[in-house]
C-alpha cells in the first residue's frame, strides 16, 4: 500500500477590523496538521474467539503461479478454438472480472456464438456470465462445483497484485494489461456492494506490529532473493483505487501493541458471492454439465467450437503446462461472529471476518511461504499455532 497523507488544511477565517475603513485582513496560509488530528478515537472492537472448539474447518489450496503473469492467449487444439483464461498466482477472484473481459472478446472474436467454459471456479464463472451478456449460449463443464473447488478455499480480499508475477518480470507491456484488468474488476465489484449477503463490502483492516514498520519489512523482504512477486502495483499503477492508509497514534490505537497501522480493504464473502454468480448464469440460461478431461484432446468431444479454459492450477495437468508453479496456501476457519468487522494482521497471521467462518491465514515463512508444494493436507499444527497467535492478542486486549 502506498503511504500517502491525508492533508488537512485549516484556513484561517477572515477577520473584520474593529474600525470603519480598514481593509479585510488575509487570509493565514493553509496549514498542514497531521492526519490523526482530526480524528475521533475508534468505537470498540469487538474481540476475536480464537479458541481451539471453535476449528470448524482447515483447508488448503495450491494458487496457480505464473512467472509470466496470466495465460491469456488463444491457440487451435485439433477443429477447435481455445481461449486460455489461467495462471492469476493469489489475484484470481480479484481480477476476474477483467481477466474475463480479456477472454470473451478473444472467444467471440471467433464469430462462435456457443461457446465452451471449463472450469467453474472464480474465471470461469466471470467468463460464462461475460459472454452471456456478449450474446453468448454458454456451457460450463466442470470436475467440481462451488463450494468444492480450489476457489473457494481463497481467503476473499480485494488482492490484484497478489502473488502475480515475478518482481523483475514486470515489464511496462504486462503493467499496463495488469491496470487494466484491476480497474475493469474493481468497477465490477462495486456492483454488488449492499446487496443480500452480503456477497462484497468493504472493511476496516489493522496491521499491527511490535516493531517499527520499517524493521517488519526488511524481515518480510526476507527470501525474496529466491521468490520475488511484484511488488505494490496497485501504488503504481492504480493509486485512485488505492485506500489510503494512517499509522495510528498510541491515543487512538485500540490494541495493546506498540504500532498499529489502520486502512480499508474490500473482501468476499465467497459462498454468498459463488452462489449469486451461478444464479445469475443459470437463470439467463446457462448450463452446468459435470465433466472431467484429462487432456486437450478430448475437447473434440464437445459440440461448441470455441472454449475457453479456465481450468486454474488444474491446467498444469491438463495442458502439461510446467510453467505453472504451485504455492501452497492453509486457511483455519474459526464460527462465524457476525459481530466482528475488521480484519487484521499480526504476529504472521491474517485474519479476515468472513460471514462462512472467521478465517486465519498463517503467513510465516516470508516470501517463500508454500513455494512450489503442491500438497493439500492440512497442516493441524500451523492451524493451532494461528490460533494461538490471535488468542494471545485478545487475551492482551482483555488485560488491557
Amino acid at each position: 500500500m502506498q503511504r500517502r497523507d491525508f492533508l488537512w488544511r485549516g484556513g484561517a477565517a477572515l477577520s473584520m477590523a474593529a474600525t470603519a475603513g480598514m481593509s479585510l485582513a488575509r487570509a493565514a496560509e493553509p496549514v498542514a496538521l497531521p492526519p490523526t488530528a482530526l480524528m475521533p478515537p475508534s468505537p470498540p472492537l469487538p474481540l476475536v474467539r480464537s479458541e481451539m472448539d471453535r476449528i470448524i474447518k482447515i483447508t488448503v489450496c495450491t494458487r496457480p503461479f505464473r512467472a509470466q503473469g496470466p495465460r491469456l492467449d488463444v491457440e487451435r487444439i485439433d477443429r477447435k478454438t481455445v481461449v486460455h483464461n489461467y495462471g492469476h498466482g493469489g489475484s484470481g477472484w480479484s481480477l476476474s472480472w477483467g481477466s474475463s473481459t480479456i477472454a470473451t472478446a478473444n472467444a467471440m472474436a471467433s464469430g462462435a456464438r456457443e461457446i465452451a467454459v471449463i472450469g467453474c471456479g472464480a474465471l470461469g464463472l466471470t467468463s460464462a456470465i461475460l459472454l452471456q451478456r456478449a450474446g453468448a449460449t454458454v456451457t460450463i463443464y466442470a470436475k467440481e462445483l462451488p463450494p468444492e473447488i480450489r476457489s473457494s478455499y481463497a481467503t476473499g480480499v480485494w488482492s490484484p497484485d497478489s502473488r502475480i508475477c515475478l518482481a523483475d518480470q514486470a515489464n511496462p507491456a504486462f503493467k499496463a494489461l495488469w491496470a487494466q484488468m484491476c480497474r475493469t474488476s474493481f468497477r465490477a465489484y462495486s456492483n454488488f456492494l449492499g446487496l443480500p449477503g452480503a456477497p462484497v463490502e468493504w472493511t476496516d483492516s489493522y496491521e499491527l506490529t511490535d516493531i517499527p514498520y520499517e524493521q517488519l519489512e526488511a524481515q518480510q523482504s526476507e527470501g525474496a532473493e529466491t521468490v520475488r512477486f511484484a511488488e505494490d502495483l496497485q501504488t503504481e499503477m492504480v493509486p485512485e483505487i488505492v485506500p489510503g492508509h494512517v499509522d495510528l497514534p498510541a491515543s487512538l490505537n485500540p490494541f495493546p501493541v506498540p504500532y498499529a497501522r489502520r486502512s480499508s480493504n474490500m473482501q468476499f464473502n465467497l459462498i454468498a458471492y459463488q452462489r449469486l454468480l451461478i444464479a445469475d448464469f443459470r437463470e439467463n440460461g446457462g448450463r452446468i454439465e459435470i465433466r472431467e478431461f484429462n487432456s486437450p484432446q478430448e475437447f473434440a468431444k464437445l459440440p461448441q467450437k470455441t472454449i475457453v479454459n479456465c481450468t486454474g492450477y488444474g491446467a498444469r495437468a491438463l495442458f502439461k503446462d510446467e510453467s505453472i508453479v504451485p504455492i501452497r496456501g492453509q486457511l483455519t476457519r474459526l464460527i462465524p461472529q457476525p459481530e466482528l468487522n475488521y480484519s487484521l494482521q499480526y504476529a504472521d497471521v491474517f485474519m479476515v471476518p468472513r460471514r462462512d467462518g472467521i478465517v486465519l491465514q498463517y503467513l510465516g515463512g516470508g516470501a517463500a511461504q508454500g513455494w512450489n508444494d503442491s500438497s493439500t493436507e492440512p497442516d493441524r499444527g500451523q492451524a493451532e499455532q494461528a490460533v494461538l497467535a490471535m488468542a494471545k492478542l485478545s487475551s492482551l486486549r482483555r488485560g488491557s
